[in-house]
């Protein structure tokens, strides 16, 4: 039988949560769509766990048009309600409406001439800070760099974009390593370009 490899303890929940960490936290997104997706569950996780998130993603991607920020800009009251009665998401009144308004904004962010990417990825520098974490219990909820762009995020009209939501937004889309050392996908992450 083959042996398992060593992962970060935070994923050892189940399948689904093996799977996203095996093969989508801390890889790098170049695309402005799946960049959006991310910040959008992120803001929806805000204090919730990121596994109560994984779980209902799908229906996520239903209720938001696939995350298009030009649908979900357009969002009237009466789909809003449509949400509000949804029970496959996170109905959060504030949440919901703070999504249409990230939306808003990211329109606003391309429409200047930036890829959200490009937007994003300033907070380091266009590259990836791999840390050399030892344990998941040395990986901090904010740093500098999280709040800088928790600060410029909200400056620019974003909601729900506190420093530890811009935190796990940069660990999830490969702005940061934080798999620990240990974790076969520490130095994977690494070499993805």
């Amino acid at each position: 039988m083959m042996k398992e490899p060593n992962r970060c303890n935070w994923c050892l929940k189940d399948d689904l949560y093996i799977r996203y960490h095996d093969e989508e936290w801390g890889v790098p997104v170049y695309d402005d769509l799946k960049m959006f997706e991310f910040l959008i569950l992120e803001t929806f996780q805000a204090g919730l766990s990121w596994y109560t998130i994984l779980k209902k993603r799908e229906n996520f991607r239903q209720a938001f048009f696939q995350f298009d920020p030009e649908k979900m800009a357009k969002i009237d009251e009466k789909y809003y309600l449509k949400l509000m009665a949804n029970e496959g998401i996170i109905r959060n009144q504030a949440k919901i409406r703070g999504a249409i308004t990230n939306a808003k904004q990211f329109l606003k962010v391309v429409e200047s001439g930036d890829t959200f990417c490009d937007y994003l990825w300033k907070f380091t520098d266009h590259k990836t800070i791999n840390k050399k974490v030892k344990s998941t219990g040395n990986v901090p909820a904010t740093t500098e760099q999280s709040d800088i762009m928790s600060k410029e995020l909200k400056k620019a009209g974003f909601a729900f974009v506190g420093s530890t939501v811009c935190y796990a937004h940069m660990q999830a889309t490969g702005m940061v390593n934080d798999h620990v050392t240990e974790c076969f996908r520490h130095m994977e992450v690494q070499n993805i370009k």
